[in-house]
């Protein structure tokens, strides 16, 4: 259902076609709500059909821009506003981690060192984009603004499992002696 309020919310920021808010979810939200062309494309003939969006324009190949209705404001609005959030966190990385004691030692510090540079990289990557926004370059409208509070969530989230990863790395081992790392 969140991709649904997700593509609501791009929607209410600016018209789109399903191409650029593929492009979108690409570029902005791949680490935190990742959502496919044919997933994208569903959703929005489902919103349209539910009179949340409209299409604006059409364009050559059969291209359609999409524009967020007064009901579909609404209907993003009330669920930012009335709709508890589902604070499930889904991260594969830490359910794997309830197995590592499947793993050899070795395979678990190669697998644990591996985690901690993808965090890190994830981290670094948001806080280019941090800073692309805190020079201006996508402008100071609320929903940039906005987007920079999701981006600091990022790096924040991103580092500490960095730091989980490297902890992990130089603690005890799973079903061995605490001398036997």
């Amino acid at each position: 259902m969140s991709l649904r309020y997700a593509l609501l919310g791009l929607l209410a920021d600016a018209p789109a076609s399903g191409y650029d808010l593929t492009q979108r979810f690409e570029k902005q939200l791949q680490l935190i709500w990742p959502a496919k062309h044919p997933q994208i494309y569903g959703e929005l003939g489902k919103l349209a059909d539910a009179g949340l969006i409209t299409v604006d324009s059409e364009g050559p190949r059969g291209r359609k821009v999409y524009r967020i209705t007064p009901e579909g404001l609404a209907e993003v609005r009330r669920w930012l506003t009335e709709v508890p959030v589902d604070h499930t966190a889904r991260l594969e990385s830490l359910l794997r981690s309830l197995f590592y004691w499947l793993m050899d030692p070795e395979e678990l510090g190669e697998h644990l060192a591996s985690e901690a540079a993808f965090y890190r990289a994830a981290a670094a990557g948001f806080r280019e984009y941090a800073a692309a926004k805190d020079r201006g370059e996508y402008g100071d409208a609320p929903s940039v603004k906005s987007m920079r509070m999701t981006i600091e969530a990022g790096i924040r989230l991103y580092e500490a499992l960095a730091d989980w990863a490297e902890w992990a790395q130089e603690a005890p081992r799973p079903g061995a002696g605490a001398d036997d790392r």
